[in-house]
Formats: C-alpha cells, sequence, structure tokens
C-alpha cells in the first residue's frame, strides 16, 4: 500500500505531529475505559525510540469550536502519563507561542498534548490556515487515529499535506487488516452483517455483494429481507418499505455471483426481555403476535458450515438481539466458531464496530479475531467502498 510507516521516516530529533484518538468515555472526571489510550503507546514508544519528540494532537467530545471547559484534555493528562509511563505536558493551546513553548519545554522521553483540537473553528472545516500553524509546530506528521479518517479535518487531513507524513503503528495495524479482508483478501470470502436496520447499510450491503462470495444477513435487517421473499415475519423489526431495496441488493449479488444466507429457522417470543419465554420455528412460521428476535440452530449450524469454507471474513453486526439472554445465542455460536476457525489458522477474521465489538467480547471470541477495529463510522466508510480523506492525504 502507497503510505509511509515509522519505518520510513527518519525522526530523530524531529518534533513529531501525532495525531491520536484518545475521545474517551468519563465517568465523575475519570476515564472509565481507557482502552484508546492504551492503543496509543506502540506509536508513542516507536518514535521515542527513534529519538523523536511526541506531540499529541486530539479531538475530545464536540465543543463545536468553542472552548468549553469540561471537554478540556487536560483531564486526560493523568490517565495519559499512567498507561505510557512518561511525564505528559499539557499545552492549553493546540497552536501558537502556548503549544511552541510547551514543545520547547519538553524533556527527553516526555510527552506533550495539546489542547482539544476541536476549541478551533477551522478544526471541522479543514481550514487550511488552521493546519498551517499546527505545521508550523512540528518537523513530521504521524496519523494514529483510523477512527478519525473518515473525517476531513484539519489535524487529520489538511496538516497531513503540509510536512512528511506517515502512519502510525495503530492506523498502519487497521489498514494492513482492511487491506487483507478487502483488499486483496484470500478467497472465498465471506461477510457477516447484521443490526437493526436495512436504511442504514444500504450503502454497506450494496458494496459488500461486488466485494465477498458470501453475505450472512442477520438481526432485525434480514427480517426486512424475509419480508422482501414474501414471508411474514409477525411483530418483528422489519423495515417493510425496504423491501424493494432488499430484491435490489439480491439482484446485484446474483450477478455479481455473491451467495446471500437468511435464516431457515429462528427463535420467537411475545416478549421483549430477559428469560421471556422463547421457541425456536421455521422461518415461515413466525406466529403473528411474536417477534423474531435471533437466528435459530439450523442456521447457526449453516453460517458454521459457511465460515468452515471461507478464508477470509469480515463481521459487522450481531445476529439478533445479543444484548438480552437467551437471544445471544446465535451471534455466541458463529463468534465462538470463527475464533476457533481463526485460532486453528485455518480463517483470516477482521471485525468492526460498536455493537460488534461488544457482541464478541460477550461471546469471549474477541481476542482470538485477527483483529477487532474500535474505528466505527471509519470502519463503516471503508467496508462501503468509500475514500478516507485521512487515509488519502497519507498517500500523497
Amino acid at each position: 500500500m502507497a503510505w509511509n510507516t515509522l519505518d520510513d521516516l527518519d525522526l530523530s530529533g524531529k518534533t513529531v505531529l501525532t495525531r491520536v484518538d484518545i475521545n474517551v468515555p468519563m465517568e465523575a472526571g475519570v476515564v472509565s475505559d481507557m482502552t484508546r489510550i492504551d492503543k496509543i503507546r506502540p506509536t508513542v514508544e516507536a518514535i521515542i525510540a527513534k529519538g523523536g519528540k511526541v506531540v499529541l494532537l486530539a479531538h475530545f467530545d464536540r465543543p463545536k469550536g468553542k472552548v468549553v471547559p469540561a471537554m478540556s484534555l487536560g483531564h486526560l493528562v493523568d490517565a495519559l502519563s499512567a498507561s505510557l509511563g512518561r511525564k505528559v505536558v499539557f499545552a492549553a493551546d493546540c497552536v501558537g507561542d502556548v503549544a511552541a513553548t510547551a514543545i520547547a519545554g519538553a524533556g527527553a522521553g516526555e510527552v506533550v498534548l495539546l489542547e482539544n483540537t476541536r476549541f478551533k473553528p477551522g478544526e471541522e472545516t479543514n481550514d487550511p490556515a488552521l493546519a498551517a500553524e499546527m505545521a508550523a509546530l512540528g518537523d513530521v506528521y504521524v496519523n494514529d487515529a483510523f477512527s478519525a479518517a473518515h473525517r476531513a479535518h484539519a489535524s487529520t487531513e489538511a496538516l497531513a499535506r503540509l510536512l512528511p507524513a506517515a502512519a502510525g503503528r495503530l492506523m498502519e495495524a487497521e489498514l494492513r487488516a482492511l487491506e487483507a479482508a478487502l483488499g486483496k483478501p484470500e478467497r472465498p470470502v465471506v461477510a457477516v452483517v447484521g443490526g437493526a436496520k436495512v436504511s442504514t447499510k444500504i450503502e454497506l450491503l450494496a458494496n459488500l455483494v461486488t466485494k465477498v462470495d458470501h453475505l450472512v444477513i442477520g438481526g432485525g435487517m434480514a427480517n426486512t429481507f424475509l419480508v422482501a421473499e414474501g414471508i411474514e415475519v409477525g411483530k418483528s423489526l422489519a423495515e417493510r418499505e425496504m423491501a424493494e431495496t432488499a430484491r435490489e441488493i439480491h439482484r446485484k449479488a446474483q450477478t455479481a455471483g455473491c451467495s446471500i444466507h437468511l435464516p431457515v429457522d429462528v427463535v420467537v417470543a411475545r416478549d421483549f426481555k430477559a428469560g421471556a419465554e422463547s421457541h425456536v420455528v421455521g422461518v415461515r412460521d413466525c406466529p403473528m403476535d411474536a417477534m423474531i428476535l435471533d437466528a435459530g440452530p439450523k442456521t447457526v449450524a449453516s453460517i458454521e458450515a459457511v465460515f468452515a469454507g471461507a478464508k477470509t471474513l469480515i463481521w459487522n453486526g450481531p445476529l439478533g438481539a445479543f444484548e438480552i439472554e437467551p437471544f445471544d445465542a446465535a451471534t455466541n455460536a458463529a463468534a465462538k466458531a470463527a475464533a476457533r476457525l481463526t485460532r486453528e489458522g485455518k480463517l483470516i477474521s477482521v471485525a468492526g464496530g460498536g455493537d460488534t465489538v461488544a457482541a464478541l467480547n460477550q461471546a469471549g471470541a474477541a481476542e482470538d479475531f485477527t483483529f477487532i477495529s474500535t474505528a466505527g463510522g471509519a470502519f463503516l466508510e471503508w467496508m462501503e467502498g468509500k475514500e478516507l480523506p485521512g487515509v488519502a492525504a497519507l498517500m500523497g
């Protein structure tokens, strides 16, 4: 792929402006999930090992171009320092004299954290003047925030074009995993797409059927595809007005030689709550007063058979209402099958999206997947076949 990594740049004695995603959840002023902070450690360590000075650029929450004290990155200094095992120097601005002074005063091995880039109105408008002010602070630009790469912002796109640029370790791992999954994958390729609504994933489905050999559709969106085939789904969540769209995606898949897999049996219940009485029925036998809340065991077996014959798996979205037992059974079983095949070296497995990560963690399968993306919107836009501005900028 045509982008530089940290291994391609001479960083000795250089100030390295490093775009990261540390937009972490907070509770009572304390970071409640350190995942995103911990994930930047390899990039920070690599830059320091190569003799560079790390200057972190990041956004936090949505201040919409105004200074909002509650959204200051200063609140993250202690958490960053603890994770990195280094002193973190905070600058109360991301440009100008305040930032320059903090950078100049930082000692060897110390990390500089600049203030929330979104405090500047020009950040989200990709203002070239703001990018130039940022560029004046450093010698090299590194983007380690794939999760923000779908945004053409000053710190993710314009800045990358003003300095020698490279992908950080996390960005590099993400791009290599995605290239392996859809760019030049080992075939056959199977994609699992679940979730509630077809309407939110039309572009995703339309792109995938041209790229993969098998498409497994689960969750509420599977009900819409069933309705499109004339199958009654009772009180189930279904976008009946999207039936023709579902049929069009099916036609596109047939033209492209992609097999679409829908449930053949389902788990139904009359109440959507933990411990609700449920039954497995054939897909054409959903009672009118019940709703489909999960895929059934025959469907899971057929999905596992598709996995067993595949070389590459891309997963986005659960197969059922996994948040509530027993409607997590299909997702758990399929996830464990994919994890086992990956562990055995038979499958390259890449997954992403908020619900997906939660579902795979719940199933105890996430650690065995080849790669789990925490990027959310950027991961989805990549699956839709869209160009990501933050990645395109690294390619010059």
